[in-house]
């Protein structure tokens, strides 16, 4: 129990860092945000990145001890409301009419069925697994997202579904579960927040 509690309180200072980090050192700029017909109307342009917190889980925070990402049991799964929330997410997106280049998304359970729920296809991204239980590869894994994503021209929309711990290190942005920061790709590491979608 100790012990448990130790790795609670280090993994809840952990997050608190990051996020101070990421309000004081911004990885992208952050203009106007546009209303909601707006960022619709721009994500139906195409050639825009939209960075997806997986959805809703089972209670917790982080994962538990010894889990193992070949088995989703092992992890904080979503629960069913995050499954249903993953499903109002796709059929928004195809109401919407909102082209979709490739998604992509971490190695976690929780990341990619929320992809599959939503969109039915996904590419499984290394760059996109979280660093909550280990913050020594944050920097390595963001500069490598905003490498790709910044240089992003596709006639659709690239997704990337991954966790709060890496939305904050390349926004500054704190999500909530299932929501969507949209981004317009500035190349040379640069990105421009035009603002977020949330699928409650």
């Amino acid at each position: 129990m100790t012990t448990l509690l130790s790795r609670t309180w280090q993994n809840v200072c952990l997050l608190s860092a990051l996020l101070l980090l990421g309000t004081l050192f911004p990885r992208t700029s952050q203009a106007n945000p546009l209303s909601a017909s707006e960022l619709w109307e721009a994500l139906r342009a195409g050639g825009k990145v939209i960075m997806i917190r997986h959805s809703r889980t089972i209670s917790g925070f982080g994962d538990p001890p010894g889990y193992d990402l070949e088995h989703c049991e092992t992890q904080r799964y979503l629960s069913e409301d995050g499954k249903a929330q993953s499903r109002r997410m796709g059929v928004r997106f195809r109401e919407e009419g909102v082209p979709i280049e490739s998604v992509l998304s971490s190695q976690w359970c929780r990341c990619y069925e929320t992809a599959e729920l939503a969109f039915g296809t996904y590419e499984l991204w290394p760059a996109l697994n979280s660093f909550f239980d280990d913050y020594s590869t944050r920097d390595s894994q963001t500069r490598e997202i905003l490498q790709r994503a910044s240089r992003f021209q596709g006639a659709g929309n690239l997704i990337l579904v991954t966790h709060q711990v890496n939305i904050t290190a390349a926004t500054g942005r704190s999500v909530s579960s299932g929501e969507a920061v949209i981004l317009q790709p500035e190349g040379d590491s640069r990105m421009k927040e035009l603002g977020r979608i949330r699928f409650d």
